[in-house]
């Protein structure tokens, strides 16, 4: 199988290629960077995994950046992950729309354009794919902040439903991952004691470990999951 993975270079889309290419599935990973854990893995995997560099702010570009010049018609995709995405944390009153467009550009525009170019490509080979996004706690329950990071995430999980009843009827699938906070590049910036405070809202008391988030995406997948469809499924150490 052949599946696209934005965001792919760390965190936890390179958990979701790790996964995707133990279990014998080709990769087409899209990032704005590289990273030496990516390098490591296509020394593993040289014949099944595939890098662009690209910035997925540029959504005018998106059709021939990645479905002309890297995931053409030749190549029938099976799925489709979008997992990058940036974040715009700050309290509403100091809410400023430059920087809310660029967020929405990375984390909704460019995705809904990349699913239709992926679902176009699926009714061109007939194939019953599957588009994962990955979404955020934070779009049900509320946190200090991320008022308008978690607006893109709740645009993302109603477009996939709606996709969902759109193309159900042609076998194409679309799901969403509800992960809770991770130790990411993204949750970096929080101090250890912030960090307790999230994790004791959790019925774990932990962080969300990134290989289960990276399990359900590849589950949600394959065809264990074929009457899974519209659905958000969290992944959240017991948040919700």
């Amino acid at each position: 199988m052949n599946y696209l993975v934005t965001g792919c270079s760390r965190g936890v889309g390179l958990e979701i290629c790790k996964v995707l290419l133990e279990q014998g599935h080709c990769v087409y990973g899209v990032a704005r960077s590289h990273s030496d854990s990516f390098s490591q893995l296509e020394k593993e995997y040289p014949d099944c995994l595939f890098f662009k560099n690209v910035d997925l702010s540029d959504s005018d570009n998106v059709r021939s950046i990645l479905f002309k010049d890297f995931v053409s018609n030749k190549v029938i995709l099976h799925g489709f992950v979008n997992n990058a995405a940036i974040a715009y944390d700050d309290i509403v009153t100091n809410l400023q729309l430059s920087k809310l467009q660029e967020m929405y550009a990375v984390n909704v525009f460019t995705p809904m354009l990349v699913t239709k170019y992926a679902i176009r490509n699926m009714l061109l080979h007939h194939t019953k794919g599957c588009i994962i996004h990955i979404s955020s706690i934070s779009v049900h329950t509320g946190y200090k902040g991320l008022a308008m990071y978690a607006s893109s995430k709740g645009a993302l999980e109603a477009f996939s439903k709606n996709t969902a009843r759109e193309w159900g009827a042609l076998g194409i699938r679309s799901n969403v991952v509800v992960p809770g906070f991770m130790e990411t590049t993204m949750s970096s910036t929080l101090t250890q004691e912030q960090k307790a405070r999230i994790y004791k809202r959790t019925s774990l008391k932990q962080a969300t470990d990134i290989h289960s988030v990276a399990e359900m995406v590849a589950f949600l997948l394959s065809d264990k999951a074929l009457s899974i469809t519209g659905q958000n499924i969290n992944v959240d150490s017991g948040t919700i």
